[in-house]
C-alpha cells in the first residue's frame, strides 16, 4: 500500500510539474515577442470555416504601445478596467457586484472581467461560461499578474481585443474605421472603439449608433476623471 502510495504520488508531481512547464514556458515567451495570433482568432476562424458561410477576411497588425494612441490605451482602461493600474489580475468588487447582480437579474448577466483576464482568456481559451473555463482563466490571469508588467498587459491586450467581425487589435481597428493608423487616434475615436468592445460585432465605431455614441460619452468623462498621467505606469515599464 505505501509502495502504491508512493508511485501515485510520484505520478501526481510529474503531473503538476508537466502543467507548470506547458502553461507557464508560453506565457514567459509571449512576454517579450509579438503575439501573432490568438486563441480566439483561431476559434473564430473555424467557426466560420466550419459554418461553410461567407466570412470577412482576418485584420490584424501587431504593433508597439508607443505606436498606439494614449487616447486608446485611456478609453479602454476607462471602459473595461478602472482599477487596472493597482489590481492583481482580478478586481473582486466588481467580482462579487457581478455576482450578487447575476443572483437577481440571472437573464441579465454582467461581466466583471478585467483587462488581464480578458488578455489571458483571447490568448489561450475558448469562448464560454463553464467551470473548467473559468479555472483555466484565473491560472492563466494570476501567471499573466506574476510574470508581466502592466503595460505589456496592456500592449497584447490592445493588440488582440476584437473591435468588429474579423477585426484584431488597435491598428487594425483603427486603419478600418477611421483610415488612419492607431497612433493617430484622437479622445472621441478611441471612447468609439472602446464602447463597441462588449458586443464588437453588433456594434460599429465607425458607424456609430445612438447607443454607442452614449457609451463613448460616458467612457470620455470617465477618461477625464482618470486622467493621462494614469498611463504613467506604462512609461515606466
Amino acid at each position: 500500500m505505501a509502495q502504491r502510495r508512493h508511485r501515485l504520488g510520484r505520478v501526481l508531481f510529474r503531473v503538476i510539474v508537466a502543467w507548470l512547464i506547458v502553461t507557464t514556458v508560453p506565457v514567459a515567451v509571449l512576454r517579450f515577442v509579438p503575439v501573432p495570433v490568438s486563441a480566439y482568432m483561431v476559434e473564430q476562424q473555424i467557426a466560420w470555416w466550419r459554418g461553410g458561410q461567407p466570412h470577412p477576411p482576418l485584420r490584424h497588425r501587431w504593433v508597439p504601445l508607443e505606436r498606439i494612441s494614449p487616447q486608446l490605451q485611456l478609453a479602454v482602461i476607462a471602459s473595461e478596467d478602472q482599477t487596472f493600474r493597482t489590481n492583481w489580475g482580478f478586481d473582486f468588487q466588481a467580482i462579487v457586484a457581478a455576482w450578487r447582480h447575476d443572483r437577481r437579474h440571472p437573464h441579465q448577466l454582467i461581466g466583471a472581467s478585467t483587462i488581464t483576464q480578458q488578455t489571458a482568456r483571447n490568448l489561450f481559451l475558448w469562448p464560454g461560461r463553464t467551470w473548467l473555463r473559468k479555472g483555466l482563466e484565473a491560472w492563466f490571469t494570476v501567471l499573466l499578474d506574476l510574470l508581466w508588467p502592466k503595460a505589456r498587459v496592456l500592449t497584447v491586450y490592445l493588440n488582440s481585443a476584437q473591435f468588429g467581425d474579423g477585426i484584431y487589435g488597435a491598428e487594425a481597428a483603427a486603419r478600418f474605421w477611421f483610415h488612419r493608423p492607431s497612433a493617430a487616434l484622437d479622445a472621441q475615436q478611441a471612447a468609439q472603439l472602446a464602447a463597441v468592445l462588449p458586443d464588437p460585432v453588433g456594434m460599429h465605431a465607425g458607424n456609430p449608433s445612438p447607443y454607442v455614441l452614449r457609451r463613448a460619452a460616458e467612457i470620455r468623462v470617465q477618461m477625464r476623471n482618470l486622467g493621462l498621467a494614469y498611463l504613467d505606469f506604462a512609461r515606466r515599464h
